[in-house]
């Protein structure tokens, strides 16, 4: 079996490996020029991310820098938004479903290592695959740990990271992150009189 269907796998693996070394020059070749390009190449920023990407929706903003490991396992999905400095390490699939937005240093990590200090020096690892459901929002330097699952329309505050999995509707914050409340039909209501206003403003 290969490293890289050990390591898709959640297997223990090799990164030493000639086939991931040459993915990971890949992502770094238009990483480089990703986060060289300028503030007005929408387009053609968009066409590298598709190119290094397993898959994206027609629209997404993702702002430089942006830092990956393959590339080639990250999954977003329509109208995906990142702010400035995220990192997704994708030994493992990154999947990200719809209208999610990402703050500044989201930091997405699939990469783990073993606990066994003696397995850990043989340069052993291993990845777990990280899903976020639709309409999430994470904010700034957050950081999501392997194998966590983030449910729909979650809010997850600044700071937290995140080592478990967090089920949809809820606000959730803290190191480690822990559901604060459940996103009820009164903050909709709030904020749906906050959009009126605003459009009665106009």
């Amino acid at each position: 079996m290969s490293q890289k269907k050990k390591m898709l796998e959640g297997k223990l693996y090799l990164a030493d490996d000639v086939e991931l070394r040459l993915m990971a020059l890949d992502a770094k070749r238009v990483m480089y020029e990703y986060n060289k390009t300028n503030e007005l190449d929408d387009t053609y920023r968009n066409d590298l991310i598709k190119s290094i990407f397993k898959s994206t929706g027609n629209h997404f903003k993702i702002q430089p820098p942006i830092y990956i490991d393959y590339g080639k396992h990250i999954m977003i999905g329509e109208n995906f938004y990142a702010n400035h400095d995220c990192i997704f390490l994708d030994v493992n699939e990154i999947e990200i479903k719809d209208n999610v937005m990402f703050g500044p240093r989201v930091s997405v990590f699939t990469a783990g290592h073993p606990v066994d200090a003696i397995i850990r020096r043989e340069q052993l690892e291993f990845g777990l695959k990280v899903t976020i459901g639709h309409d999430v929002w994470i904010g700034g330097n957050v950081v999501i740990n392997p194998g966590v699952t983030i449910g729909d329309r979650a809010v997850i505050g600044s700071g937290s990271v995140v080592t478990k999995d967090i089920p949809s509707d809820v606000i959730a914050a803290g190191n480690p992150c822990k559901v604060i409340r459940k996103i009820t039909e009164e903050d909709q209501m709030i904020w749906e009189e906050k959009r009126k206003e605003y459009y009665q403003s106009k």
